[in-house]
C-alpha cells in the first residue's frame, strides 16, 4: 500500500493555512500547517513532510530564502511558493531558488492541487541551477499584478534556463516587445545582444538581406558588405515582431535557417552557425493565415513551441494605475492621479493597448500644470481620443468591419466554429466581470446551463476577472 504524502505549509494567514489544510486532505494528504519560517524549517531538519507550500513573506524566516536551506538538507525535495507580492521578479527570485512552481494569491485552489499532484508524480528530481540571483531585481520589464499578467511571469521564470522558440500572440500595442526584452534578459542569453526586427516595415525584396546580410555586389545597390540580424544576434536573442506580415516566399528561406541551423548571406557562400535564441510576433492569426495558404505550416509550428498569448489592457484593467504610475515616473513629472481620475482612465476601453495609455499619460503629465490631476482634467483629455460606437448603426457597422476583416484571411469554408470562438471569449468574460465572477448569474443573463458555461470556460480559455 502507498504511504500517505505529507505536505508541510507554512503561511502566517490563518485563513490561507486553513483553506489549503482542507483542500489537501481532501485530495488525500496528510497536512501540517504553521504560521512561521523558523518551525517549517525545523520540521524539514526533523525528516518531516515530502513537499512545502510556503508564502515568501512570514515571520522567523523568508520563504524565497528558506528554499536553498532546505534543499541543502533534504536534496530533491520540492518547493511551491505562494506570495501576494505579484511581480515578474518574484517570480523569476523563486524560480532561481530552485521553487517547483510560484503561485500568486489569491490562487485557484484547484490549480493548486494539480500542481501538487503533478509534483508527486514527477519521477527525475530536476537538477537545480547553481545561477546568482539576477542582478537588479526591480527592473521594470513588464507592470502589472492581474491573474493574466501572473501567467506570463511564470511561464517567463519557467523559460529561464530553456532554448524553446517562443511565438507570442496578441493586439498591436499590448508590450510584446516588453515582454520579449524581460524573456531574453532573465535567460542564459542574457549576456549577449537582444536584437528586434519589424517584418512589416522591411520592403518584401530586402527582407533576406535584413535577415541574413550580403555581400558586395550580389545585387544591385549592394555597394559594400551588410552584416544580417541573424549575425548581429549572435549568442543572445532575435525578436521577430510582426511575423505574420512576412512574405511567403521569405519564410522558406527562414524554415530552412531555423531546421538546419545555419546560414548563409545573400551572395556569400559560407555558412554560418545560428547561435541564437528565437522569439516571433504577431497581432495576427497566424492558423487562419495557414488556412488560406498565407503562412507555412511548417515553419508556424517550428515557431510555436511555446506559445504566448499577450493580452489586451482592457482584460486587465486593474493594471492600469500601476502602469500610469509607471509612465509618469518615467516621465520626470511628480503628477498625483485623483482617484476619480485614475477610474476614468480604467473605464476607458484603450483600443491602442499600452502604447495609447502611454502616450496618453505622458500628454497629461506634461501638459497639465498642476500637480494633482483631477476627473475633469482626464475626461477633457479623454475626448480628444477615438470613442467606441454607442447606436445600433454604429455597432453594425463595427460587427460588419470585424466580420469584413474575419473574411479577409479566413477560408471559403469551416469558419463558423472558429468566428463563434472569437466573439464567445469576450462576451463570457465582460458578463462574468459584470457579475464579479459569479457562475451562476453569469449562466442565467448568457441563457446558458452552468455546466455549459463551465465548459466554455475551460475550452475557450476565459479569464474570470472580478471588480475591484
Amino acid at each position: 500500500m502507498t504511504a500517505v504524502k505529507t505536505v508541510l505549509v507554512a503561511d502566517d494567514d490563518i485563513s490561507i493555512r486553513t483553506v489549503l489544510t482542507q483542500a489537501l486532505r481532501r485530495a488525500g494528504y496528510d497536512v501540517s500547517a504553521t504560521d512561521n519560517g523558523a518551525t517549517l524549517y525545523q520540521w524539514v531538519l526533523e525528516g518531516r513532510g515530502d513537499l512545502v507550500i510556503t508564502d515568501v513573506m512570514m515571520p522567523g524566516e523568508n520563504g524565497l530564502d528558506l528554499i536553498p536551506k532546505i534543499q541543502q538538507k533534504r536534496p530533491g525535495m520540492k518547493v511551491i511558493v505562494m506570495s501576494a507580492q505579484n511581480a515578474l521578479t518574484t517570480a523569476i527570485a523563486a524560480s532561481e531558488k530552485g521553487a517547483l512552481d510560484f503561485l500568486p494569491k489569491p490562487f485557484d485552489i484547484d490549480e493548486l492541487i494539480q500542481t501538487v499532484n503533478g509534483a508527486f508524480r514527477q519521477s527525475v528530481v530536476a537538477e537545480q541551477d547553481n545561477i546568482e540571483t539576477l542582478e537588479a531585481l526591480d527592473k521594470s520589464f513588464v507592470v502589472g499584478q492581474s491573474r493574466v499578467m501572473q501567467e506570463i511571469y511564470r511561464t517567463i521564470a519557467r523559460l529561464r534556463n530553456s532554448d524553446l522558440t517562443v511565438l507570442m500572440t496578441g493586439e498591436s500595442g499590448t508590450g510584446k516587445e516588453v515582454i520579449a526584452r524581460a524573456l531574453h534578459e532573465y535567460s542564459r542569453w542574457k549576456q549577449g545582444p537582444f536584437v528586434a526586427l519589424n517584418m512589416a516595415a522591411i520592403p518584401r525584396e530586402l527582407i533576406e538581406s535584413e535577415l541574413f546580410g550580403h555581400e558586395k555586389g550580389s545585387f544591385t545597390g549592394a555597394t559594400q558588405k551588410t552584416i544580417g540580424r541573424f549575425e548581429q544576434a549572435q549568442g543572445g536573442t532575435l525578436f521577430l515582431d510582426e511575423i505574420g506580415d512576412m512574405p511567403y516566399e521569405a519564410q522558406t528561406r527562414l524554415l530552412r535557417v531555423l531546421q538546419e541551423g545555419e546560414f548563409t548571406s545573400v551572395g556569400g557562400r559560407r555558412a554560418m552557425k545560428t547561435r541564437i535564441r528565437i522569439i516571433a510576433a504577431t497581432n495576427k492569426d497566424l492558423p487562419s493565415l495557414v488556412k488560406a495558404g498565407k503562412f507555412r505550416e511548417d515553419l508556424y509550428y517550428r515557431l510555436n513551441v511555446v506559445p504566448m498569448r499577450i493580452p489586451a489592457l482592457r482584460e486587465r484593467p486593474e493594471d492600469i494605475p500601476s502602469l500610469v504610475q509607471h509612465f509618469v515616473a518615467r516621465s520626470g513629472t511628480a503628477k498625483v492621479f485623483e482617484p476619480a481620475a485614475m477610474k476614468a482612465i480604467q473605464a476607458h476601453t484603450w483600443p491602442g493597448n499600452i502604447r495609447e495609455l502611454e502616450n496618453f499619460t505622458r500628454r497629461l503629465a506634461a501638459l497639465r500644470a498642476q500637480d494633482i490631476v483631477d476627473e475633469a482634467a482626464v475626461r477633457e483629455e479623454l475626448k480628444t481620443l477615438p470613442q467606441a460606437s454607442a447606436s445600433s448603426a454604429d455597432r453594425g457597422e463595427l460587427m460588419n468591419s470585424l466580420l469584413d476583416h474575419y473574411f479577409m484571411s479566413a477560408p471559403e469554408a469551416d469558419i463558423y466554429e472558429p468566428l463563434m470562438r472569437e466573439l464567445e471569449k469576450p462576451l463570457i468574460e465582460r458578463v462574468l466581470h459584470m457579475t464579479n465572477g459569479n457562475q451562476i448569474r453569469a449562466a442565467e443573463i448568457l441563457g446558458l446551463n452552468r455546466n455549459t458555461l463551465r465548459k466554455k470556460i475551460t475550452d475557450l480559455g476565459v479569464t474570470i476577472r472580478k471588480q475591484q
